[in-house]
């Protein structure tokens, strides 16, 4: 879908904007509601939270790269969601989408299961927690192509929520927008996103880590070869998806296995660094 101005209206049920959220865009048919954990006994007397669709648990994996996500569908999201907050522990926050005037069929919340877990797959951003994957249901072609409308519509309302879940890694439309990290054994393409430094798939780390490099930074190593971000293959760590730092700078010490300012050690196929190019 081509990317276009957007007007999202945001409530606020009890004032708190840290708080239960509600989000929709006026004139569309599709709604979500965001709320913390700690919130469930509040949220429970909103009625769209008892309508039909398909719910996202989100939270922390003490033991990943990655934060996780469990996404679910229910006749009554609440009632699942209830069973969930008794069985699972990870989650700290849940995101209800479904419709303003409850016109969800359990056929079409199975349907919103099976393609937001394909898509959150594919897309890599969060780990997910179901256990098995999701069965497409039959449904009607017209009514399929009605529901990926649908899911167009919770991707961004996702997203202003502060879950860009299904929103693409990659940003830049041209290669004037990529920059370039090397070292003597280490050689990666990236580029500046909204999330952050974006390293692509295929990006070349060293493995010897220099004596003085932080501690932080051989733990996040550690972490991204255990989680198969990176895997070792002829004498270096490659990268086997792209994957967002929190900084260019984290980018850069992890492919160099140095001390490195990632604003002047990315630079531009001209040579100017993300420095020169981004922030003077």
């Amino acid at each position: 879908m081509k990317i276009k101005p957007q007007t999202i209206q945001i409530f606020l049920p009890d004032g708190s904007p840290t708080s239960i959220r509600e989000a929709e865009i006026t004139n569309r048919l599709v709604k979500a509601i965001l709320f913390p954990r700690n919130k469930i006994q509040e949220v429970s007397k909103r009625e769209m939270v008892h309508f039909t669709g398909v719910y996202f648990l989100f939270g922390i994996n003490e033991d990943s790269s990655k934060s996780m996500v469990y996404i679910g569908e229910g006749e009554d999201c609440f009632k699942r969601i209830q069973s969930h907050n008794r069985n699972k522990d990870f989650w700290s926050h849940c995101v209800i989408i479904t419709t303003k005037t409850d016109e969800y069929t359990k056929t079409d919340g199975k349907y919103l299961e099976h393609y937001c877990l394909e898509k959150a797959k594919e897309i890599g951003r969060y780990s997910t927690d179901n256990d098995t994957g999701s069965k497409k249901p039959s449904i009607p072609e017209s009514r399929e192509y009605d529901l990926l409308d649908n899911f167009e519509t919770a991707k961004i309302l996702l997203a202003t929520l502060g879950y860009p879940i299904f929103e693409e890694k990659r940003k830049a439309q041209t290669n004037k927008e990529l920059f370039y990290c090397k070292g003597k054994d280490a050689t990666a393409i990236g580029e500046l996103t909204d999330d952050g430094f974006l390293v692509h798939k295929g990006g070349k780390c060293t493995i010897n880590e220099a004596k003085a490099i932080g501690p932080w930074v051989s733990k996040l190593r550690t972490q991204l070869l255990a989680d198969a971000i990176l895997k070792e293959e002829n004498g270096v760590y490659v990268f086997q998806q792209d994957y967002i730092f929190n900084s260019p700078s984290a980018a850069a010490v992890t492919i160099l296995a140095r001390a490195a300012n990632g604003w002047t050690a990315w630079k531009a196929k001209n040579g100017k660094t993300l420095d020169t190019l981004k922030r003077k």
